[in-house]
């Protein structure tokens, strides 16, 4: 049998990490964890509380833990929160237990898809003091080096439907991936 490890996604809020790494999760028939998701279960609050009762510090703290804990187990499409890559730490642990992935989109397509999602509205910390798109903007550019050094590959999202980009990302991942 051959080794099934991870697929790490990365990325801006909104570019599609949980709803393409389900759909592709499903079609590669391996599991799919969402990384956010674990940590607001494991602390019982949402992104948005820990970081307005623990801070952003305790926040990364709890992330670098559960990446470390997920890359220990193989055959799992992971959705990575955001900021993921801020910690070098991260980055060499995703490279090194899988295939690292980073969707990516324009400023505009990610403030149309953040303004339509209820949950990314109401659950996610703003990340600087400025607005939408001023803050997406220079969050991007800040990361971009990061997701750059992180991915093995990248998709552009913005003009594509979620079965267009399962489509791709499947030619990226698929045959390393049976098993």
């Amino acid at each position: 049998m051959i080794r099934v490890m991870n697929i790490f996604l990365v990325g801006y809020r909104c570019t599609g990490k949980t709803t393409v790494g389900k759909a592709l999760a499903a079609k590669l028939g391996l599991n799919f964890v969402d990384a956010d998701q674990m940590i607001s279960a494991e602390t019982g609050l949402d992104i948005a509380a820990i970081v307005d009762k623990m801070g952003w510090e305790a926040f990364r703290k709890k992330e670098r833990e559960v990446i470390s804990r997920l890359s220990q187990r193989n055959g799992q499409v992971i959705a990575t929160g955001g900021g993921v890559v801020t910690a070098p730490e991260n980055i060499t642990v995703m490279r090194s237990s899988g295939t690292v992935i980073w969707l990516k989109a324009t400023s505009g397509t990610i403030r149309q898809r953040m303004l339509a999602d209820f949950a990314t509205r109401n659950n996610r910390p703003p990340l600087t003091g400025q607005g939408s798109v001023e803050e997406i903007e220079e969050v991007l550019v800040a990361r971009h080096r990061l997701y750059a050094q992180a991915a093995h590959h990248f998709l552009d999202t913005d003009e594509l439907s979620i079965a267009q980009i399962v489509a791709k990302m499947f030619e990226l991942t698929g045959n390393n991936f049976e098993t």
